[in-house]
């Protein structure tokens, strides 16, 4: 046994690799992977800390055990890094002017680690484009939009740009529906079939209550808002529809015309 354990498998002038080092190395991986298991596991069980708060707790030790491991797990191997970082200073200053885009997209995958301003199940928005945050890696991020694509998103790019992120206080965020209907329309019937055509739709809150405002004297038409809360932030469009659906069927059930832009155009006879 002990023959087998020195046998070598791998040799390179002075330096070689031994089965003993594979056995240590693998055992250490096993010990690693068992630690990570074990730190998920007490995250997972906090009642105190929400899904997307452990995600990046977690993130953070599986990173930083990583690194230590990684280290570790070469000495184990029996390379000495102090020697090598020495030996390829000038190698690794060169590396790293040209892939510092690659070290700020690392530095930004922290930060957003760490401050939680943008978190696992966030519904943000970026350069109009509205999206569900799926994973928060160290270098990119996984976002989906809403006509079902992943987008994969440098981190430093989430840094380093304008972001509206939606959900980031509240899961609930505040919509509206804009209408014109016709000046001779009865005010009142208008305000209340607004408000009736989100009934019986669970998806909409009822607290805080939704509201219409006049908008304004449009040059065609009185111009309202429907304004309403819910949950469903990512898929609001598809209710948006379905709003302006019952609308459509109540105002013509209930004789209130929503007009169009009329033009007179005159012309001169020359005879």
């Amino acid at each position: 046994m002990t023959e087998l354990l020195k046998f070598k498998i791998f040799e390179y002038d002075a330096y070689f690799i031994q089965v003993v080092h594979l056995v240590k190395l693998i055992v250490f991986i096993l010990l690693v992977t068992l630690i990570l298991f074990i730190i998920k596991q007490v995250i997972n069980r906090s009642t105190k800390i929400n899904r997307a708060k452990k995600y990046s707790i977690y993130s953070l030790f599986k990173y930083f055990i990583l690194i230590i491991s990684s280290v570790i797990g070469l000495q184990i191997l029996g390379l000495n890094l102090s020697i090598f970082l020495a030996g390829s200073a000038a190698l690794l200053v060169g590396v790293g002017l040209g892939i510092q885009n690659l070290f700020n997209d690392y530095i930004s995958g922290l930060i957003i680690l760490f401050d939680s301003t943008i978190k696992v199940g966030d519904i943000i928005e970026v350069n109009n484009l509205v999206c569900e945050v799926k994973e928060i890696n160290l270098r990119t991020s996984l976002v989906l939009t809403r006509d079902d694509k992943y987008l994969i998103l440098p981190n430093s790019y989430l840094t380093s740009t304008q972001i509206i992120n939606w959900t980031h206080n509240a899961i609930a965020s505040r919509f509206d529906i804009k209408v014109g209907v016709a000046y001779s329309s009865d005010i009142n019937l208008v305000k209340k079939l607004l408000i009736q055509s989100l009934d019986n739709d669970n998806r909409i809150l009822k607290n805080p209550n939704p509201f219409v405002r006049m908008l304004d004297h449009g040059e065609s038409a009185l111009e309202f808002g429907l304004y309403f809360w819910t949950n469903d932030v990512f898929r609001v469009e598809n209710i948006k529809s379905e709003i302006r659906e019952k609308l459509t069927q109540a105002f013509r059930a209930n004789s209130v015309e929503i007009p169009f832009p009329q033009r007179v155009v005159h012309t001169i006879n020359k005879d």
